[in-house]
């Protein structure tokens, strides 16, 4: 005699591969698009950085702290790069109709982790050799590490 097998409802959430956190971004990249359609580029510097300050607000007080300290040590060595929002998060990108993220900020809140990380995109072209690094977690901004920024900040606006 065949035994009864326990049938599991399936759920929308099942189907979800993305989290919350993900879906949010992804909703945020799509806003961004959009909005940037048809901007002059003077528009898309003064708009991108008014998107960038308010995703900054939005944060909690010790990522909004590290994030404004980087957009100042970004706009300071790559003053060409143009101050967007990538996803939601700070970024700087080549300027332009079809311009590049280059670099962004990850605060920690967004994805609930460990530390904040400032990464590259591949147009950054920050080889080196056959391997590199394109984030970098950053616990604390020391002396030392704003340096690094604005090195790889500069080196890969170009």
């Amino acid at each position: 005699m065949p035994t009864k097998q326990a049938t599991k409802t399936k759920t929308r959430e099942d189907d979800n591969v993305f989290s919350e956190a993900e879906r949010a971004a992804v909703a945020a990249t799509a806003r961004e698009r959009k909005a940037a359609a048809g901007r002059t580029p003077e528009e898309e510097r003064a708009d991108g950085l008014a998107d960038l300050k308010e995703s900054l607000a939005k944060m909690p007080a010790d990522d909004r702290a590290m994030g404004e300290r980087i957009h100042e040590i970004v706009t300071d060595a790559a003053p060409t790069l143009v101050p967007k929002t990538y996803y939601g998060m700070p970024a700087y990108a080549t300027e332009g109709k079809n311009g590049k993220v280059i670099c962004f900020f990850k605060p920690k809140s967004k994805f609930r982790v460990r530390y904040s990380t400032f990464g590259f995109q591949p147009d950054a072209r920050l080889d080196d050799g056959d391997m590199w690094a394109t984030e970098f977690a950053v616990i604390n901004l020391t002396a030392s590490v704003e340096r690094r920024i604005a090195e790889l900040a500069k080196k890969g606006a170009g």
